[in-house]
C-alpha cells in the first residue's frame, strides 16, 4: 500500500496457491522449467528447448503453482496479518491428498493437470474460496471486462459476480502452467519437452501437502511466495 492525497491507495494483490515446497524434487523441477524460484526470486537456467524463455514468460512471472484462490486485492488495506492467520488455520486443519499428474493442453496452454478426478483436491480448493473470500475486494470493473473477454457460461458469470473469479467450484480444474498459449504448431513440440523434463514427477504420485501465500507487489510485477503453511491433519486417499 501507498499514500495518495490523503488516503490509502491499494496496488498489492495476494493469492493462495498450491507451491511445492521448496528443496523437493518437484519444486526444483518446476522452477527450471519456468526459469524463476518464486520463494527466493533467483532466475534459473531453463531446459535446452529452444523458445522456452518466450513461451513461459507469464508463468514465470507468477511462479510455479496451482491456483487456489485467485490473486485479489484486500478489501482492508492493512489485513494482511488476519490473511496469514487465516490461511494457517486453513492449513491446519486440511488433509494433504496424493495425485498422479499427466501433462496436457488446455486452450493451447501445456500445463500438468490430475489424470483423475479427485474429490478431496475438488472439496479443498472449494474450502479456499469460501473461507478466504471476506478478505477479498471486489473486482475493478476493468478486470471484470478483462475476464469477459473470453466467452462465459451463464453459471461462470455468476461465479464472476459472486467470487471474483469465474472458474471456481464446478468449474474448478486443478493445472499448473507451463507455457503461455502456444500456436497450434508448437504445442506437441513443448509438450514432449514438458513429458521428458517432468518425467520423474510423472512416475509416481505428488502430494497436494500445503497452501503457498503469494504477492504481487506492483501491478504487473513478479509474484512472489511469501509464506507456506504445510497441512497438518492426517492424509486421505484419492
Amino acid at each position: 500500500v501507498h499514500a495518495a492525497s490523503g488516503s490509502i491507495e491499494v496496488t498489492m494483490r495476494h493469492a493462495v496457491y498450491f507451491a511445492p515446497a521448496p528443496g523437493t524434487p518437484f519444486h526444483d523441477l518446476g522452477s527450471r522449467w519456468i526459469g524463476r524460484d518464486a520463494f527466493t526470486g533467483e532466475p534459473l537456467h531453463q531446459p535446452d528447448v529452444a523458445g522456452i524463455g518466450v513461451v513461459t514468460g507469464d508463468p514465470r512471472r507468477y511462479g510455479f503453482h496451482a491456483t487456489l484462490k485467485p490473486p485479489f486485492t484486500l478489501r482492508e488495506p492493512l489485513a494482511s496479518e488476519a490473511l496469514l492467520r487465516a490461511v494457517a488455520a486453513l492449513a491446519a486443519g486440511q488433509e494433504s491428498v496424493s495425485v498422479r499428474l499427466k501433462v496436457t493442453v488446455i486452450d493451447r496452454f501445456v500445463a500438468l493437470v490430475p489424470q483423475e478426478y479427485s474429490l478431496t483436491l475438488q472439496r479443498l480448493a472449494d474450502r479456499v474460496v469460501r473461507e478466504l473470500d471476506g478478505f477479498r475486494r471486489p473486482p475493478s470493473p476493468e478486470e471484470l471486462a478483462r475476464r469477459r473477454q473470453s466467452s462465459l457460461s451463464t453459471r461462470q458469470e455468476q461465479h464472476l459476480a459472486d467470487w471474483g473469479y469465474p472458474h471456481v467450484f464446478e468449474d474448478f480444474r486443478f493445472h499448473m502452467t507451463l507455457t503461455e498459449r502456444l500456436p497450434a504448431a508448437y504445442v506437441e513440440r513443448y509438450m514432449a519437452a514438458a513429458e521428458a523434463h517432468f518425467a520423474t514427477v510423472l512416475e509416481e504420485a505428488v502430494v497436494i501437502d500445503g497452501l503457498t501465500l503469494f504477492e504481487e507487489v506492483t501491478n504487473g510485477s513478479a509474484f512472489f511466495a511469501t509464506r507456506h503453511f504445510p497441512f497438518s491433519a492426517l492424509p486421505a486417499e484419492v
